[in-house]
């Protein structure tokens, strides 16, 4: 029955609240009700009315009466204190899954103060946020993700109880732009890419006493685990083992080189490579299924590289569609998506 009701004033509220990244807080969208405190207070008003109904006693009546227009006033102002707000999704961050994924959103208040103003987006909360009037201020609230892909807040939580904490006016901001969640980098197994660059290969010597592996001089991108320390301690010559079956270029980063392996393992060893090869500066390409990533070097490449391994199968999501990865909501869904698809090449 509760689960019923639940929905039904979800329901309610999408509709009187739909999606955008731009919210107005007026009369129509703005909720109000009594906090803790203000239920006791007014019990004890009324306690006090009946007390001086009891006793006719007129002081009594005074301090009822004057209590209680200094509540009415609070519940005017409180709702007076959201009134007109003006809240913009700025720009939606971009971080790893489990991650504080930061938004920027700018609050404007055009006609009077927005004082101890809250943001909220499950657990974590912003308080105290001053806006005054006709300025804007710029607020940065941390939404938790959970799984990598896109990250689309379901409701950020907008209210205030000033002046007295009586009463709590509240209404939430929708938005439609997702921030990005990277996956987790895992340590990748030392594999070689199936990808040709066309690039000539130097000539290959066999391996002393052992037939299955050639040598060639190392390049700018290879992997320090395949350099041939021993070989270099001796002879000064710094060298890569490309074992037999090995044809790929160094310079990419491939999705097919992991076979059988699992979807999210697979792209959580790609961005352990992609911010490996960022570090040390190298020039490197991506491939995946359906997109290739020409090769490169520099921070726009690397962030392109790790949207795009981010979002790979995944769709944008829309209003009223499922959040598969990125959010708390998601998060039973994508497990299920993980088990029936994990093992997808």
């Amino acid at each position: 029955m509760l689960k019923a009701i639940r929905k039904r004033w979800q329901h309610w509220v999408n509709q009187r609240i739909p999606r955008s990244d731009q919210r107005a807080f007026g009369q129509r969208n703005i909720f109000i009700l009594p906090t803790g405190a203000g239920v006791v207070f007014g019990f004890l008003l009324l306690i006090m009315l009946i007390t001086g109904i009891n006793y006719q006693n007129s002081l009594i009546y005074l301090l009822t009466f004057l209590l209680g227009a200094v509540a009415v006033a609070a519940m005017h102002q409180t709702h007076r204190n959201l009134s007109g707000l003006e809240l913009t999704l700025i720009q939606a961050g971009e971080g790893f899954a489990g991650d504080l994924i930061p938004f920027r959103l700018r609050a404007v208040s055009p006609r009077h103060d927005t004082l101890a103003l809250s943001l909220a987006c499950e657990d974590v909360i912003l308080t105290q946020q001053h806006i005054p009037a006709g300025q804007q201020a710029d607020l940065h609230l941390s939404v938790p993700s959970y799984q990598r892909g896109y990250l689309q807040p379901q409701r950020i939580l907008v209210e205030t109880r000033f002046p007295f904490g009586l009463f709590r006016a509240w209404s939430w901001l929708r938005p439609v732009t997702s921030g990005i969640v990277y996956p987790n980098p895992l340590v990748a197994p030392d594999v070689a890419s199936t990808v040709q660059d066309g690039e000539e290969q130097s000539k290959s010597r066999s391996l002393d006493g052992n037939d299955h592996a050639d040598i060639r001089p190392w390049r700018e991108g290879d992997m320090s685990q395949r350099v041939q320390w021993k070989r270099y301690a001796r002879t000064g010559e710094m060298v890569i083992a490309d074992w037999e079956g090995e044809q790929g270029s160094p310079h990419w980063l491939d999705y097919e080189a992991f076979a059988g392996t699992d979807r999210e393992l697979r792209l959580g060893y790609l961005t352990h490579q992609v911010l490996e090869r960022s570090r040390n500066n190298s020039r490197f390409g991506l491939n995946l299924p359906g997109q290739v990533i020409e090769p490169d070097t520099g921070a726009a490449h690397t962030n392109r590289c790790l949207k795009a391994l981010a979002i790979f199968g995944l769709e944008q999501p829309r209003e009223g569609g499922p959040l598969l990865h990125g959010t708390r909501a998601g998060e039973g869904a994508g497990r299920a998506a993980h088990a029936g698809g994990g093992g997808l090449a």
